[in-house]
């Protein structure tokens, strides 16, 4: 069953997706390693808010991915917030050597729900897990609270690249996959509409104790109340 006509075939879809988590967890180095392959040991942190996008291929449709990282200090957060309208995923990001950054977890998803829609695709991501003889937050706990809360889980490095690409690809993919599943069942719900009207069916609501009757019609919508 085809989900989209020619003309939507041809059109991009933008996805927009922001990188949230404490200072230096090393989240616009994934950004970094994600969109350019490239990694910057010696990076500043994040002043304000900055975004790349990213081009991917999903299921023979090109999605732009377009990816928002934002200062983790506490003294841009007032700038930050704002950043977060419009977002369909997020990656919500800890250092594994740092258990401080992943106790702030909670935090981070508080915000994230406070500003954004609750539906927001979230992975949680335990970042530089090339520091093995400096973990401090176990693959194990990490899952836990993922499971927990509802969310994917990853551990990346962005040093070594590893499951990088990964990350970002389930965030994008199972955004594609909530848009398919919408886009057909607004056709199904078209199709009934339109055999609904043809009819000619009355359909009576219920509302506020008063009978509100909808009549369907091919011309339009007529309605008494």
């Amino acid at each position: 069953m085809a989900f989209y006509s020619e003309e939507e075939k041809s059109e991009d879809y933008l996805f927009k997706i922001v990188l949230i988590g404490d200072s230096a967890v090393g989240k616009s180095n994934l950004l970094a390693r994600f969109a350019r392959d490239e990694f910057y040991p010696n990076s500043k942190s994040t002043i304000g808010v900055e975004f790349q996008t990213q081009k991917m291929d999903i299921n023979g449709k090109e999605i732009k991915a377009q990816i928002w990282d934002t200062a983790g200090q506490e003294r841009f957060r007032a700038v930050t917030s704002a950043y977060y309208r419009g977002a369909v995923g997020a990656l919500v990001v800890y250092d594994i050597s740092r258990r401080q950054t992943f106790d702030s977890i909670g935090r981070w998803l508080n915000e994230l729900h406070t500003h954004s829609d609750m539906n927001v695709v979230t992975i949680l991501i335990g970042n530089k897990s090339d520091l093995k003889d400096a973990r401090e937050v176990p693959t194990a706990e990490g899952k836990a609270l993922a499971e927990a809360q509802g969310l994917f889980f990853m551990e990346t490095s962005a040093l070594d690249s590893s499951n990088v690409v990964a990350a970002f690809q389930t965030v994008v993919k199972e955004i594609y996959n909530i848009l398919s599943r919408k886009v057909m069942i607004t056709q199904e719900l078209k199709k009934q509409d339109t055999t609904w009207m043809e009819n000619g069916k009355t359909v009576v609501l219920q509302g506020n104790g008063n009978q509100e009757t909808v009549a369907g019609s091919r011309k339009g919508w007529c309605c008494s109340f």
